[in-house]
């Protein structure tokens, strides 16, 4: 009896809610398929004859596609219901898994990532307002929190095993038994999101609200919000790709050793994951993001002022930028009506993304005039979004909190 009532407690400490539950393990079939593969498309699309610039374009063909893709998202998700929704996008990325094993041509595999992201990217607006509709304020942030760590399960354990499938089988066949494997898995998810998702009818009053009209709507906490994090997104995107050429080619920190750092970096961000979520969900959001957006400054300042041996501090305080995660996703959560949830979810990560399209290449171009340039610069664009958040979140936050 004591046992059961401990697992009872768990289960709502760590707010693990049927739909919740059968969400984590869609997410974690899909990761681990996806993973074994994802991290080496690069390399294959070089195997398959592409180019250096024509490798490039796919990168930014992914942020496009990424960007585009979520108002559609969160559209399907309100107009069709979360659950159909999801297993929709999932049938849409095992098809493009389906075209991946068809061909070897890296013309078509390029085209067939536009099937692929439908999951990954369609999809978080739905993910996000599943979590809405089953938790309530107070367990929001914990629910993101607990998402959070699932969906990087697969990042930790799955990357080995295809750079062991590469190795064994060579790069095109090891890829093609990835894409395989991912689609299996993306039919068991399939089932498992079709088959034990439970949820109630809902109403479609609201559909032919266009994005002019949810913009309106949104609330002026939101879009301050969403400014804020516009600019500490931007910041951090001018210096995301430099990361590792200034720590390798600059600070002269080995292979092994920047494989460390980062691993330091996840593990510092798990850790703290499950506590800021707890004391976000009972004292508040804004304090949590507030952090996080201070450490989106300092990171790119630390990681260029630090010699090679303290570089583990500018990496730890990476990972403590995921302390607010959960609780800005929970606010945007807690901040967007019920009914049109989804689409004002897909708005914000829309304009979030075309914002942050062109810090790679202002990066770029920066770098170009001194390796300090992009992060003196990010550190400082991000310190804005900070600036931002701290002095129109003052009393709006703490209103909607309560």
């Amino acid at each position: 009896m004591q046992d059961k009532q401990r697992r009872r407690t768990l289960r709502d400490f760590l707010a693990l809610k049927h739909n919740i539950v059968v969400l984590l393990g869609a997410l974690l079939v899909i990761g681990m398929g996806e993973e074994l593969w994802v991290r080496f498309m690069p390399k294959y699309l070089e195997v398959l004859g592409a180019s250096a610039l024509a490798i490039g374009a796919y990168g930014s063909f992914k942020r496009v596609v990424d960007t585009v893709y979520q108002y559609p998202g969160g559209w399907l998700a309100d107009r069709f219901g979360r659950k159909r929704a999801l297993v929709f996008f999932n049938l849409i990325a095992a098809l493009g898994y389906l075209v991946y094993l068809l061909t070897r041509s890296w013309e078509i595999v390029i085209l067939g990532t536009l099937l692929v992201l439908a999951w990954s990217s369609m999809s978080q607006p739905a993910i996000f307002a599943l979590i809405g509709d089953n938790l309530g304020r107070d367990q929001r942030a914990m629910g993101f929190s607990v998402q959070s760590i699932w969906k990087r399960i697969p990042i930790v354990l799955a990357p080995p095993l295809g750079g062991y499938l590469l190795t064994r089988f060579g790069v095109v066949s090891g890829m093609h038994i990835g894409f395989l494997v991912s689609l299996l898995f993306a039919l068991a998810a399939i089932y498992l999101q079709s088959r034990f998702y439970r949820e109630k009818p809902r109403s479609h009053t609201e559909q032919r609200e266009g994005i002019v009209t949810i913009w309106r709507r949104m609330p002026g906490a939101l879009r301050q919000l969403l400014l804020a994090d516009c600019f500490a997104r931007f910041g951090s995107s001018l210096t995301a790709v430099y990361v590792v050429l200034l720590v390798i080619n600059i600070r002269g920190v080995s292979l092994v050793a920047f494989g460390a750092l980062t691993s330091a970096q996840m593990i510092t961000a798990i850790a703290g994951y499950i506590p800021a979520a707890h004391f976000a969900d009972r004292f508040g959001r804004r304090p949590f993001i507030l952090v996080t957006f201070a450490l989106f400054a300092l990171f790119p300042i630390i990681l260029v002022g630090l010699p090679a041996e303290w570089l583990i501090v500018a990496f730890v305080a990476a990972g403590l930028r995921e302390l607010g995660e959960p609780a800005r996703k929970a606010l945007i959560v807690d901040l967007a009506d019920a009914s049109r949830r989804g689409r004002v979810i897909g708005f914000y990560y829309l304009i979030r993304g075309l914002v942050t399209i062109p810090a790679p290449l202002l990066g770029g171009l920066l770098w170009q005039r001194g390796y300090t340039w992009p992060f003196v610069v990010g550190g400082a664009i991000s310190a804005i979004g900070f600036g931002v958040y701290y002095v129109t979140s003052a009393r709006t936050i703490e209103t909607s909190d309560v």
